[in-house]
Order: C-alpha cells, then structure tokens, then sequence
C-alpha cells in the first residue's frame, strides 16, 4: 500500500510541470489583449469622423435670402411641442404683415428707403416719448454700431438709440427714452426685452421691426442660428409684437 501512494505522487508533479499545459493557459489571457486595442482603434477612427466644422459648411453653401416661411418655421419649431393647436394659431404670422424680404443686392439703407418710403412724414409727426417708430434686431452691439453707420443716407435728421447693453446701463436708457422724441432703435433681442418688460419701452408708436437675419458673424452664424440669440427674440416677438403684426399694427421685415 506504501508503494502504491508513492508512485502516484510523482505522476501528479509530471502532469503539473508539463510546458505544453502551460501555454494552453496562457492563450486566452493573450486574446483578451488585443481585443480592447481593436476597440480603442475604432473608437477614435469615429470620433475622428465625427469632427466636422460646420464654418466649412456654411461657407460652401451659397446664402439663400430670408423669407416669412423662414420665420413661421421657426416659431412652430420653438412652440409645436408647448403650445394647443388654438394657441399655435394665434402665433401664425399672416403674409400681409411682412415687409419685401432683402434679396442679397441691398444696402441698409437701400432696403429702408424700399421697405418704409414715407419715413419722412412718419419721423415729423412722431412726438411720443419711451416709443420708437422702427426697432432693428441685431445679434451683437458691434453690428448695431455697423447698422447705424450705415444708414445715414435713410435716417435723415432723426434720433436714433442704441438698444444693447455693452457699455449702457439699462437705467440710462430708459432715461433717454422717458425724456426725448427718438425715432429709431438699434439693439440686440435681450435689452430690447429687457426694456419692455421694464415699462421703459413701449411698443405703441412702433410701426415697423427689422430682423437682421441674413447677416453672419466671423463665424458664420446667423443671429437664429445663436441659441440664446434665437430664444430672446422669439421671447421679445411674443411679448406683443406678434400680435401688433395680427392686427396690423406693425411691419415684419427681414433684411
């Protein structure tokens, strides 16, 4: 019985030391490296063509000119999912309430002179205070001051107002505005709103408002294509514009 035990035990040591066994073993911890590596790879292949500049993009596309459909199409996507189909209606924007589009070949102060002919007569005639005749809705302070340069030729002897808030307390506007004739608003969407709501605007003299839609930043951007940008002025639209627009009271233009 002694023997027996004693030759089965050098068996078992053989069995364990044999490097055929060992390789076996080593096998799958081999192909679960080179798994992951695959993965990393193809992995940043797709980030890599995921990285898209949509500058590029834009600057390939020749600029199609703003029309109403753009921006009833952008007052449905904002309030489709939000608003009852009887409040969606009452922000639908007739046809008659939009000005002539700009085909691409104005000048700003071209396109006034088209759009508003008889702006001599409405400028004499303007004697309320804390209101302006026209409003135009820029997407930064730099191009208001762009817009008002370049209008010299349309604006004639009237007063014109910056409406942003880079450098101007809201405090000081609303002081201008309460206390002198202005005829004419250039600002950005937020301090335009900003105002209204604050009693330091009213929008009862307002006869027309100016989106600056088809300009583009150094970016390529278009004032809708800014998220914040495009949510202050369909907040400022709604504040009753739209529906000074209904009832036409107000002219939408796109320039």
């Amino acid at each position: 019985m002694e023997k027996s035990t004693d030759t089965s035990k050098p068996v078992q040591h053989d069995l364990d030391s044999n490097p055929a066994s060992l390789k076996k073993r080593k096998q799958p911890a081999e192909c679960f490296l080179t798994r992951p590596e695959e993965k990393e790879e193809s992995t940043a292949k797709v980030k890599r063509r995921r990285k898209k500049k949509i500058s590029d993009i834009l600057a390939k596309s020749s600029p199609k000119p703003g029309v109403p459909e753009d921006l009833q199409k952008l007052l449905n996507q904002h309030f489709g999912s939000k608003r009852s189909v009887i409040e969606l209606e009452e922000l639908k924007l007739p046809d008659s309430c939009f000005l002539p589009a700009n085909d691409l070949t104005h000048s700003f102060s071209s396109y006034l002179k088209e759009i508003c002919p008889k702006w001599a007569k409405l400028r004499k005639n303007h004697k309320e205070k804390k209101s302006v005749l026209m409003l135009i809705v820029c997407s930064s302070a730099l191009r208001c001051l762009e817009l008002i340069k370049s209008m010299t030729a349309f604006k004639g002897d009237c007063k014109v107002m910056k409406l942003f808030a880079k450098h101007i307390k809201i405090k000081e506007q609303m002081h201008m505005l309460e206390n002198g004739v202005i005829h004419l608003g250039v600002g950005t969407p937020g301090r335009i709103k900003a105002l209204v709501e604050q009693d330091g605007l009213s929008l009862n003299s307002l006869k027309y408002l100016i989106l600056d839609w088809n300009w583009r930043d150094q970016k390529l951007r278009r004032m809708i294509d800014i998220p914040e940008i495009r949510k202050e002025t369909i907040d400022l639209l709604e504040m009753g514009i739209i529906k000074l627009c209904r009832e036409d009271s107000v002219k939408l233009g796109l320039f």
